[in-house]
Order: C-alpha cells, then structure tokens, then sequence
C-alpha cells in the first residue's frame, strides 16, 4: 500500500479493525483480505475520507455476511 499518503494508510487500517470487530474472531484471513481489498479499490478512486472508506468497509461486510458459505 506504499502508494498512499500516510494518513489514507491509517484511515484503511482503521476502517479494517473497525469493520472486521463484526465478524467471528475478528474475521478469517479471506474475509479480511476482501475488505481490505475493497478499501484499496475505493482509495485508488480517489475517496480516501474515512466516511467513504467506511461506507465501503460496510458494503463489504453485508457482501460478507449475504455470500453463501462453501461447504
């Protein structure tokens, strides 16, 4: 993530902690891959305010929660 100024770097770290405290166990290694994912992608379009990277650690989490679980 060297691409982004350090203030963005510490908004995603947070917006990830913040999200992922909803899941079981603070969530699994995919499902914390996935938001951080989502969080690179919404930062590499330019919204980098910690309410746009939180809408989309939201989003993720629902995409989460609402995906059927693999047997």
């Amino acid at each position: 993530m060297g691409e982004f100024p350090e203030r963005v770097q510490a908004n995603m770290d947070v917006v990830l902690e913040e999200v992922c405290r909803e899941l079981p166990n603070g969530g699994d290694h995919e499902s914390r891959r996935y938001v951080a994912e989502e969080l690179i992608q919404t930062a590499l379009e330019g919204k980098i305010t910690l309410t746009d990277l939180t809408s989309a650690g939201r989003r993720a989490l629902i995409h989460l929660r609402n995906a059927p679980k693999s047997a």
